[in-house]
């Protein structure tokens, strides 16, 4: 073992481990003041930031006998990018806190920040700084913050009776994975990787403003649920087409193996942060936004205009 995987929080003390962490994150050009002082300096183009935070408690939201430490931070920081981005804002920044017992391996830790600032660059963001402390448990803060270089930030609460349901990104991948993983299977190895890491579609977002998009959300609870914030907070009545959504196969696969099935993924299943947007119905969409569903007057979500029979995704405490 390295000097380093060797070496606990413990051995290192809070100070020599912030170093250790920091020394590995890179900056991009919206921070202008980085780790080191009291607080960073981002810049903020437009005159104000959207900001996003993330908790996850190790035994709820990731356990470390699946997923790397570097998947864990791939992890966090997309689900809160996710969240900038489905209010069609660009990330810039992160900061994240750490709390974890003394005997926790430096190792791991670095790892996990290399994660961070990893999928923190792939969305075009920097990790700015954080916190560290001593906990009984390995618990996780990410905050994110962005801007919204490309218009209006698009809300929860502006969908259209007439308008168009349309998904960019995966869904049900992550929720087959976790399947797969609680009953002690790594296989298949495509729906446990989108499980340990998701992949949002970052640059939607955006785009999604561009287009004209009226209301979005980030398909993080599942699609059904997720749906159920745009037309709670819209006034208004969302039904989806079971025929425009599909089931990859890998998905099919964890159904018939498990007995389970997989069109319940898809429609409830979360951690993917697919973006989920209503759009005037003659607005021309690119090909990777998959039309689904349409909305009218009343309330709730239904799919095929029948109401769905089981939970419609992820709810803490129930």
């Amino acid at each position: 073992m390295t000097q380093s995987g060797s070496r606990t929080l413990s051995d290192v003390g809070e100070f020599g481990a912030v170093n250790a962490l920091t020394s590995r994150l890179g900056l991009n050009d919206d921070v202008l003041v980085g780790p080191g002082d009291d607080a960073a300096l981002v810049a903020v183009s437009t005159g104000a930031v959207l900001v996003s935070t993330d908790l996850l408690v190790e035994g709820r939201h990731f356990r470390r006998d699946w997923s790397s430490a570097t998947d864990i931070g791939h992890k966090a920081a997309a689900q809160s990018f996710a969240d900038i981005t489905a209010m069609g804002g660009r990330p810039t920044a992160m900061v994240a806190a750490l709390g974890a017992p003394g005997d926790l391996h430096l190792s791991w830790a670095l790892e996990l920040t290399d994660g961070l600032a990893a999928e923190s660059a792939a969305a075009g963001a920097s990790v700015v700084g954080g916190d560290l402390t001593a906990s009984d448990a390995v618990v996780l803060a990410v905050t994110a913050m962005g801007v919204c270089d490309a218009g209006p930030p698009v809300r929860r609460t502006t969908a259209r009776v007439g308008d168009i349901v349309a998904v960019c990104g995966r869904l049900g991948w992550a929720a087959a994975g976790l399947a797969v993983l609680s009953r002690g299977f790594r296989s298949p190895r495509a729906v446990v990787d989108a499980h340990r890491r998701p992949s949002p579609p970052y640059s939607a977002g955006p785009e999604a403003v561009r287009l004209g998009a009226t209301a979005m959300v980030d398909v993080s609870d599942g699609l059904l649920a997720d749906l159920g914030h745009i037309a709670g907070g819209s006034g208004v009545a969302i039904d989806v087409r079971s025929g425009a959504l599909s089931i990859p196969e890998p998905l099919a696969a964890v159904g018939a193996a498990l007995g389970a099935d997989p069109f319940t993924f898809v429609l409830t299943g979360g951690d993917d942060h697919a973006l989920a947007a209503t759009f005037a119905p003659d607005v021309p969409l690119p090909e990777h936004w998959r039309v689904i569903g349409s909305v009218a007057e009343g309330s709730g979500v239904t799919v095929d205009a029948q109401t769905y029979a089981g939970a419609p995704g992820h709810e803490h405490f129930r």
